[in-house]
């Protein structure tokens, strides 16, 4: 029994109508629809909330638009001092190997200074 199937929100809508409008139980509305209870619990729920919209899909949908850097836009202020702190102890470990990071992006370059130390 496949559990994992790709449902619009309007068939979502059907089968939370239906568990809500009729006396079937929520096991009977599941095994009809193929789906789990926990599945349906979770659409009731969105439905309640939020209506049809609570019921599209958000799959594959990123928030926030970091491009894939893997960076999470900071929420409040004590989250972008906690960064800006994380920054600097990244540049301080590269200083105390012995180079620095020219550029950035693509344009990125790690120069060496221990050439340039005079100890």
């Amino acid at each position: 029994m496949k559990k994992n199937n790709m449902r619009t929100p309007q068939e979502k809508k059907k089968i939370v109508l239906e568990y809500r409008n009729t006396p079937i139980t929520l096991r009977a509305i599941a095994e009809k629809y193929n789906t789990s209870i926990t599945v349906i619990n979770r659409w009731v729920n969105k439905y309640e909330k939020n209506g049809i919209e609570g019921l599209k899909s958000q799959t594959g949908k990123k928030k926030g638009g970091t491009k894939g850097q893997g960076a999470k836009k900071p929420k409040n202020y004590e989250e972008e001092l906690e960064r800006k702190i994380m920054r600097l102890e990244i540049e301080n470990s590269r200083l105390k190997k012995g180079y620095l990071v020219k550029g950035g992006g693509d344009q990125k370059e790690y120069v060496t200074t221990l050439e340039k130390n005079t100890k």
